[in-house]
């Protein structure tokens, strides 16, 4: 595992401290998503399917701070859209850092170059970037080509530059097990901390809906890759039972609290995977969701989902309170073979509710709060 001591320690310590309290739901990982704009349309993404007035839409640094004091998780994540194209993007990672969260600011790089002079090296800065695949595969999966080339490009100056530097790659259906291992190889031997790997979670807006695998799927596709895998030395930057889940091992529920999600309409309910509607504040998430009423089980958009942003909060919490159980998967290495753990039911499922289009128009008619910012910053 790729994963610093020191943050694996803080997040150790952190999660005894909520246990001691007695809180059954707390964060990990706050999803930071300061803008919906973005310089690339993936055909499998379903985050950019808003009208101009909203994705012109930005949080301010004063609201990105307020999240991270609300929330109090260690570690904050800045996705988007392309979080880059954000004028304050400097000022917001130097105040969370200033606070000692670990940030992890997911790019797709094409800005990066331009602007990597804004920030500075830090054990609480990783810049993720988007990869899912080598050049071929990459530049298809974001529906242009040359991407791919820019992106190795930027994560050598950064890594050159001193940077902590991981790699976040999301898998479909269409992946094959020795073209992901070709990768795994490739990431390996470009110096990066470590990949954080993962299915892709079927966005009911995204453009392309043939190519999301389902849970079977899944685990068969990483019991090949982690079967290709032995002796290669491949860094993942992922807890060793997430990993194990992933091939079959482990029957977890998912944790939707751990990756709570702020974004330019408010807090996301119930996670990041899924937009269902806001709550005004996190105590107001945090207590007013009906958590029981998601996840895999208990709601047919949750049926397939396997993505980290779910359970590797599950896992983490897994191997605090199950040290050697994960020791014993990190030595060991990853079962590929026999039974699978068994798989959730999904027969009491509650049916899909389809709600984005009023949920967008309503939004749209709704007047910014004026302590939000905005900005019609073109996407470079």
């Amino acid at each position: 595992m790729a994963v610093p001591l020191i943050q694996q320690l803080r997040v150790g310590a952190y999660i005894i401290k909520q246990r001691l309290k007695g809180n059954e739901r707390y964060p990990l990982v706050l999803m930071l998503e300061p803008l919906f704009r973005c310089n690339l349309a993936c055909p499998g993404c379903g985050k950019i399917d808003y009208p101009d007035e909203i994705l012109n839409r930005r949080l301010s640094v004063a609201e990105c701070i307020e999240a991270a004091e609300e929330s109090g998780a260690p570690i904050i994540s800045i996705p988007g859209g392309e979080p880059l194209i954000h004028k304050e993007i400097d000022q917001i990672v130097e105040a969370l850092i200033a606070r000692k969260r670990f940030v992890y600011l997911c790019t797709n790089a094409l800005l990066l170059e331009k602007k990597i002079g804004l920030f500075k090296p830090s054990q609480y800065l990783t810049f993720s970037i988007h990869l899912d695949g080598l050049e071929e595969e990459h530049d298809r999966a974001v529906d242009q080509k040359g991407v791919f080339k820019r992106a190795v490009r930027a994560i050598e100056l950064a890594r050159d530059k001193g940077f902590r530097v991981n790699v976040n790659c999301t898998l479909f259906n269409n992946a094959k097990a020795e073209e992901v291992a070709e990768f795994m190889d490739f990431a390996r031997d470009l110096g990066v901390e470590g990949v954080t790997i993962s299915p892709g979670y079927a966005y009911e807006r995204a453009p392309d809906q043939e190519h999301f695998l389902n849970r079977r799927q899944t685990k068969e596709l990483f019991r090949d890759l982690f079967r290709r895998g032995k002796g290669r030395q491949w860094r993942f930057s992922q807890s060793s039972l997430f990993l194990d889940f992933l091939a079959g091992n482990q029957s977890y529920h998912c944790t939707p609290w751990s990756n709570p999600t702020r974004n330019v309409f408010g807090w996301q309910r119930p996670c990041y995977l899924l937009n269902e509607g806001y709550a005004p504040s996190f105590k107001a998430l945090m207590e007013e969701t009906d958590w029981a009423g998601y996840g895999t089980g208990n709601y047919e958009k949750c049926a397939d989902c396997m993505v980290h942003c779910g359970y590797e909060g599950t896992a983490v919490a897994d191997t605090v309170k199950h040290p050697l159980k994960a020791l014993g998967v990190a030595l060991k290495g990853i079962n590929t073979e026999g039974e699978m753990a068994p798989e959730i039911d999904l027969s009491k499922q509650r049916p899909a509710v389809f709600s984005f289009e009023d949920f967008v128009a309503e939004a749209a008619a709704t007047p910014k709060p004026k302590s939000a910012s905005s900005s019609t910053e073109a996407a470079e």
